[in-house]
């Protein structure tokens, strides 16, 4: 099973990954959602919602932009990195994502 992660801002992705107040998870398998939520990451500290997503489970992530550090903490937690995705609604960018529609700058990929 994946675990995709998408910070938001209102029902959109953020462009400001450790500022996002709300993150849309999505369960996937067998290419088909299985479930999806949201929830509230912890205060905005370095270091602290990369640790927190790892802890979720997730797998990979979509972001607009995110810093390096948080990038190399992700990576070291086996979760893949999505970057320069351009804003959309959650659900629409998680359907790229299954299907192979995903459009981004640069993936740093764990596997």
């Amino acid at each position: 099973m994946k675990k995709l992660s998408i910070p938001l801002e209102g029902n959109k992705l953020a462009h400001h990954f450790g500022h996002s107040r709300l993150f849309h998870f999505f369960e996937i398998e067998n290419n088909k959602i299985v479930n999806s939520y949201t929830k509230e990451p912890p205060p905005h500290q370095e270091g602290v919602i990369p640790r927190w997503l790892a802890d979720e489970k997730a797998t990979d992530i979509l972001v607009g932009g995110v810093g390096p550090k948080a990038v190399e903490i992700l990576y070291n937690h086996g979760i893949n990195v999505f970057v320069g995705v351009e804003s959309d609604e959650a659900n629409n960018l998680a359907l790229d994502f299954i299907n192979g529609n995903l459009k981004f700058g640069k993936n740093y990929c764990h596997h």
